[in-house]
């Protein structure tokens, strides 16, 4: 097994619970797994993915309010889902993307374990609730970024890692706050489990913010200027705040960056 092939074949499962176990055996074996960095693969029309949970537009994905249990559901089913599309979007930036350092490699296999993680914890999560992942509807706006910058590497750098997931960085203190006014045994395990996956996005961020820079100086690409054309062009979200100004600059976002956050 070649460790980007090994990849693409993770990618490839559909079933949660494979996709998992064959991420994390990749990560425990990564050092007895040679890398070839200019294989390349013939994509797949979609990510593996289960059947379920159905997918709607945004607007479709019912809100419910986290002081209820089903409410509670709702909201971890959503970041279950991130999590899972997570791990597809890790694994992809390994097989998609040949010619890049060996060390780009495993810091996207570090990703796609981390984020297995993330993921079989919250799914673990629900299920103490009585539910699954795929029970409810869910969106798919973070896979929809990864398709549009699936031909060009220093774009899916720039829009994914250092835009959708950085939201993520803002968002869970706010999520966090909500559960702590819920305050029920449920709500309290959940904020432990958002401790975890908040420290870790830190890190996954500053790897996707370390390789954007690294290509730019690669391409001879003005970041600032790039990252705007690339936002333009496939129509990223537009940033609002609250921003979590300490994380993002853990997560090697600069003093310019920062400044020119919306407020």
């Amino acid at each position: 097994m070649e460790l980007r092939a090994g990849a693409f074949a993770a990618f490839c499962l559909n079933d949660p619970a494979d996709k998992v176990r064959a991420t994390l055996a990749l990560w425990t074996d990564k050092t007895d797994i040679p890398i070839d960095v200019q294989a390349r693969f013939a994509p797949p029309p979609e990510p593996g993915r289960p059947a379920r949970p159905a997918l709607v537009h945004p607007q479709e994905v019912a809100r419910r309010s986290p002081f209820t249990p089903d409410g509670h559901a709702a909201l971890i089913h959503s970041i279950t889902h991130i999590e899972f599309n997570a791990i597809n979007l890790a694994l992809d930036a390994m097989w998609r993307f040949e010619g890049m350092p060996v060390a780009y490699y495993l810091d996207w296999l570090q990703v796609a374990q981390e984020e297995a993680k993330h993921f079989t914890l919250l799914r673990n999560h629900l299920l103490e609730a009585g539910y699954d992942y795929g029970d409810l509807a869910a969106h798919d706006g973070l896979w929809t970024m990864c398709e549009n910058t699936r031909h060009d590497v220093i774009a899916r750098m720039a829009l994914v890692p250092r835009t959708l997931e950085a939201r993520g960085l803002d968002a869970t203190p706010i999520i966090q706050a909500k559960l702590r006014k819920v305050a029920t045994p449920a709500a309290l395990a959940a904020i432990t489990i958002l401790d975890l996956i908040l420290e870790e996005e830190v890190g996954h961020v500053a790897i996707g913010n370390r390789w954007y820079h690294w290509l730019c100086a690669r391409d001879s690409v003005d970041p600032e200027a790039f990252y705007t054309r690339a936002a333009l062009e496939h129509d990223a979200p537009r940033l609002k705040p609250p921003f979590n100004i300490l994380a993002r600059r853990r997560a090697g976002f600069s003093e310019s960056d920062i400044a020119a956050l919306p407020v």
